[in-house]
């Protein structure tokens, strides 16, 4: 039960700023959240967006959308717990 992971140009941008090992843990993220993104150990919903999701690795948030239908998973913000919610 896979999904496709598409990440943001601006959510790439910010992966490619990250030191390696924090990188690595993000993307690693990214593939377990393929598996099944609706795994309340690894993501919830926000409550103020309906739709869209957040996940928590270490100091970092991603905050992503599915789609159920393509099966799709769009990753739209990766950014530091202070910094995400600001955006979009």
């Amino acid at each position: 039960m896979n999904y496709r992971v598409v990440v943001a140009h601006e959510a790439e941008k910010v992966l490619d700023r990250l030191d390696r090992p924090t990188e690595q843990r993000v993307r690693a993220r990214f593939l377990q959240l393929a598996e099944d993104p609706f795994d309340s150990r690894l993501s919830a919903p926000l409550t103020e967006r309906p739709g869209v999701r957040k996940s928590r690795v270490g100091g970092w948030r991603i905050l992503f959308t599915v789609d159920r239908d393509a099966r799709v998973l769009f990753v739209a913000t990766v950014d530091t717990r202070g910094q995400v919610y600001k955006h979009s």
